[in-house]
């Protein structure tokens, strides 16, 4: 399937992410979002050979939205450097049955993934093999029954969004695995990458990329917030 590219020069790529993609490669062997895009700029720069594709950053496989790779190891190197110095302002919206407990806030707690599980628990202060996670939330929108939460993410630690909003009694609409009652009928959960905001490692030029809204009824109540 033809990826949707929501930005794209010569030395960066931004598409939207389908909840059911894989953004590299795994064990599993499934078709994955990066190899997708290799074969896009094969056709249509007419590449013959390998095409070089950085992987910066990753979302989980029940995410959909913008997801960065880079086309040039110059770029790479560039964009590795500014996301592990929070220079990318990464923001995302989730979908939560539950009211937080106030509307705007920044959380901070100490994260543990536990890779038997492939789950992250979190603690309120620090424990052997744990790393600091902080993100601001403000509430968005809502509808008769679910919360538009707003977030930015000062951290990327494993599934942060989702142990975080977790622990303060957010879980993500459909995301069993952090307490919330049922799935979703795509697998997906109600978490997306909204947008990228970041100076482009090369052009030194503001760069903004937007996700659209996810189809689906859950995501359309919302579709005119101004976010």
């Amino acid at each position: 399937m033809m990826p949707e590219i929501l930005y794209e020069d010569n030395h960066i790529i931004a598409v939207n992410k389908r909840p059911s993609d894989l953004s590299q490669g795994d064990r599993s062997g499934d078709p994955s979002l990066d190899d997708e895009v290799k074969k896009y700029i094969a056709r249509k720069y007419n590449k013959p050979g390998e095409v070089f594709l950085g992987v910066v950053h990753r979302l989980d496989r029940p995410v959909s939205g913008v997801i960065l790779y880079a086309r040039t190891s110059k770029a790479l190197s560039r964009l590795n450097e500014m996301f592990r110095t929070s220079e990318v302002m990464k923001v995302y919206l989730a979908i939560v049955k539950n009211r937080p407990p106030e509307d705007t806030g920044t959380i901070s707690h100490y994260l543990k993934k536990n890779e038997k599980q492939k789950k992250t628990y979190v603690y309120d202060t620090e424990v052997k093999g744990s790393k600091k996670a902080s993100l601001t939330y403000r509430l968005a929108g809502r509808s008769d029954r679910y919360y538009l939460l707003e977030v930015i993410l000062h951290s990327g630690r494993h599934h942060q969004i989702r142990a975080q909003l977790a622990e303060i009694g957010c879980p993500v609409k459909g995301d069993l695995k952090y307490g919330f009652s049922r799935s979703n009928d795509d697998g997906s959960i109600s978490l997306m990458a909204r947008r990228l905001e970041f100076i482009h490692p090369v052009k030194k030029e503001k760069i903004i990329i937007t996700a659209p809204f996810p189809e689906g009824d859950i995501w359309q109540v919302f579709k005119n917030v101004n976010i």
